[in-house]
């Protein structure tokens, strides 16, 4: 009967939206840590704009942030179910690149080239790029880190729901994409704007408000130098995090480093929980440096072959 039918329709999407609710809380527990990083790294990315341009970079990372999951969720649905030997490999090739911009960072903070110091000449005192070109680069670098962040939170969404029916896994890769996305650009833009709303408190009221208000525009600085320093740490980590996990050689040798550890008196256990994310995070800035020096050997070659071909 056309009645029962119905019924049973209603039933069913009922049934599929309680799994889709239930695997989703699953895979946001398991993509936890690298949404942790996420924030944290397009905090950081996206500090330096000047003030009145904050919300509008935060929205235009924030859009290429959505065109990155239009892509990355039917494409790691078309990758497990066709070719799901390549998504180890693609993931190798993210956590690679996030190791090279981590340490290509640290390079230019430590080692400033004379393009730094002109480029340097047109920032405001605060550290606020100027130019247009300045945030367009900032923009671009932000959506590129947020596609390899992206890949790896809906590749472990996606092992979470494997073994569910394809509805299913439609279903909790749509909702994770989305509340991913909500949830971090809006607690950047807060963050970023954390020193205006300060400074408002502290102007408009006295008493407890106004204290709070000095207080955040007192931290707010901290807390960007903070956001700075554990963006370019979670580029290692979690880069260096996917490159030991993808290579079993390295990742039974910690996994080895971390049982010796647990063995040592009183201490054994506390240590052990560092052995892994330290680990990742140096096995990270040595890939980082090699994939730096070759890009850089590369270059050169580069040069020579147009100059050879020149003359």
């Amino acid at each position: 009967m056309p009645g029962g039918s119905l019924l049973l329709l209603l039933d069913d999407i009922a049934s599929t939206l309680d799994d889709i609710s239930v695997m989703t809380k699953v895979a946001a527990k398991k993509t936890a840590g690298v949404v942790g990083d996420d924030l944290a790294l397009n905090a950081q990315q996206l500090t330096g704009v000047r003030t009145d341009r904050e919300l509008s970079v935060v929205w235009a990372v924030a859009k290429g942030s959505s065109i990155n999951k239009l892509i990355l969720v039917p494409s790691a649905l078309a990758i497990s179910a066709l070719l799901p030997w390549l998504v180890i490999p693609l993931l190798m090739i993210g956590g690679a690149f996030l190791c090279f911009e981590g340490v290509e960072k640290l390079v230019h903070k430590f080692l400033p080239h004379d393009a730094d110091h002109g480029a340097s000449e047109q920032e405001s005192p605060n550290g606020a790029s100027e130019t247009p070109g300045d945030e367009r680069n900032k923009i671009a670098g932000a959506i590129r880190t947020d596609f390899i962040l992206s890949a790896e939170i809906i590749v472990i969404a996606l092992g979470t729901v494997a073994a569910k029916p394809f509805s299913i896994q439609v279903g909790v890769l749509a909702t994770v994409a989305v509340l991913m996305t909500i949830g971090v650009y809006g607690l950047v833009a807060a963050i970023v704007k954390l020193d205006d709303a300060g400074l408002y408190l502290s102007q408009r009221y006295t008493g407890t408000l106004g204290t709070i208000g000095r207080s955040i525009v007192g931290l707010a600085p901290y807390l960007m130098k903070f956001l700075s320093i554990a963006g370019t740490a979670a580029m290692f980590l979690v880069g260096g995090g996917i490159l030991v996990h993808g290579l079993p050689l390295v990742h039974h040798w910690v996994e080895a480093l971390e049982h010796g550890t647990e063995t040592v008196p009183a201490v054994g256990r506390v240590l052990a929980w560092f052995v892994s994310p330290i680990s990742d995070g140096l096995f990270g800035v040595l890939v980082g440096a090699v994939v730096l020096l070759l890009v850089m050997v590369g270059k050169q070659v580069i040069g020579r072959v147009r100059m050879s071909r020149a003359t």
